[in-house]
């Protein structure tokens, strides 16, 4: 039986194994990480320092096992100065020298997003696709929120699935010498 919930402290090794799998094909991700590397110390970024707000991080259990996650921003949402700094030397680590296109990456990111507030859809995956794990993620978050969301696909092919769920494509961005993304915005 497929279980989704608000993920706690201790999920957070589970979180980060599920979307390394996840993303092991992403191309935005492997443009950042190369194939040969973990995409986990990226996603362990992410999960401690980056995309942490309490109450935030879903996951997908399937008979217990952990099998999906995603990550949400609630409108507003910075981390505080101090996890932004410390977040850089964790960032060059995972990165290495790639960490360069990471700020280019976040940069072009940040720049297209809306200027008013809204929850931000930072990364949702599941190890095994085409069974309605995804799904079951974005229903989760998205009962028991208000207003406004965004996120950026990073894959063509995810685009019908946020569709379903009211979310609209805007011009998609172009990385220099990278991967193209798909911001979407869900208006509610």
């Amino acid at each position: 039986m497929l279980e989704v919930r608000t993920a706690t402290a201790a999920d957070r090794r589970d979180v980060v194994r599920v979307m390394q799998a996840a993303f092991d094909d992403d191309p935005v991700m492997r443009w950042l990480v190369p194939e040969t590397r973990s995409l986990g110390p990226l996603f362990a970024v992410h999960a401690r320092w980056v995309h942490e707000a309490p109450g935030s991080t879903d996951i997908a259990l399937l008979d217990g096992e952990p099998v999906g996650a995603a990550f949400w921003d609630p409108p507003g949402y910075r981390p505080p100065a101090r996890r932004q700094v410390a977040s850089i030397l964790f960032y060059a680590r995972a990165l290495r020298r790639n960490l360069g296109r990471g700020v280019t990456l976040e940069n072009l990111m940040h720049q297209a997003r809306p200027d008013e507030e809204f929850w931000y859809l930072a990364g949702i995956g599941a190890v095994r696709r085409g069974e309605g794990i995804g799904t079951a993620l974005l229903r989760h978050r998205l009962d028991l929120v208000t207003g406004p969301a965004y996120l950026e696909s990073s894959k063509r092919a995810n685009i019908p699935l946020y569709e379903r769920f009211g979310f609209e494509l805007r011009t998609s961005l172009r990385v220099p010498d990278g991967p193209e993304l798909w911001p979407m915005w869900r208006e509610v």
